[in-house]
């Protein structure tokens, strides 16, 4: 698995924890949502992201996206 999937595996499984919490426990879990979402996009314009950084430590090899 390279980087790019997953980040972008990651990102959906805190999508999909996150509204199960946010349905289950408090409304307040919806704030992780907005957070997963904004990170992404900022990484889409800048190309930082710290997922990537970390699964790149774990030793993912590089994807197209994150080098």
């Amino acid at each position: 698995m390279t980087i790019d999937r997953a980040v972008m595996m990651f990102a959906g499984a805190m999508v999909l924890v996150s509204l199960a919490l946010g349905f289950y426990v408090s409304s307040y879990w919806y704030l992780l949502t907005a957070f997963v979402g904004l990170n992404l996009m900022q990484a889409s314009v800048t190309g930082f992201c710290p997922a990537a950084m970390f699964f790149r430590k774990l030793g993912f090899k590089s994807g197209v996206a994150f080098r």
